[in-house]
């Protein structure tokens, strides 16, 4: 539910509403991957597509920011202000954050008009997030070596109602690119 007077739903170019799809999930679940193939599609289509990675935003925007429940409230409230931006201009923005707060995820959601923000929530076992562990993150987070690490030593809040819920230990990472693809009908 959107608390701003926002103007109209931004058109895109070819006519189509502009949106914020908001991919969440402990990290190693497969957000960034799903997100990659999405944004792969979608152009393929012609739609103007910005994709904003959790880890290239904490290499810029956002590498003032450490991991304190207080750093990553302000890391999700940057990250879906500079998403916001882009809707305005028309963009469809995909944001692939492990966003581990329902109410940041919540705040997030409110600077959008009804129907531009869709969360998905990228569902994967702790356990299968660790066994892939593609950065060595869970390892160390278990031997103490990381603070705050979402899953092992902070919490993650999962949504509790999700726009979309893909469970990947069920299909692969391109079909589940699709389901989200044929779900936005572009």
């Amino acid at each position: 539910m959107s608390t701003r007077n926002d103007p109209a739903p931004a058109p895109l170019a070819q006519g189509r509403a502009a949106r914020c799809i908001w991919f969440t999930g402990l990290s190693g679940s497969g957000k960034s991957t799903i997100a990659q193939l999405l944004e792969q599609q979608l152009r393929a289509r012609g739609l103007h597509i910005c994709l904003l990675d959790g880890d290239q935003l904490r290499q810029g925007l956002c590498r003032d920011l450490g991991f304190t429940h207080t750093d990553r409230v302000e890391n999700i409230r940057r990250a879906a202000e500079v998403a916001k931006l882009m809707r305005d201009a028309g963009l469809i923005v995909l944001v692939a954050l492990i966003s581990p707060f329902r109410m940041d995820r919540q705040l997030a959601r409110e600077l959008f008009p009804d129907g531009e923000f869709l969360e998905v929530f990228v569902d994967t076992p702790l356990a299968e997030c660790e066994r892939r562990d593609p950065k060595g993150l869970y390892a160390k987070a278990r031997r103490g070596e990381l603070k705050n690490f979402t899953g092992i030593t902070s919490s993650y809040e999962p949504p509790l109602a999700p726009d979309v819920h893909l469970k990947t230990c069920e299909a692969d990472a391109t079909a589940l690119a699709d389901q989200i693809a044929a779900l936005m009908q572009f």
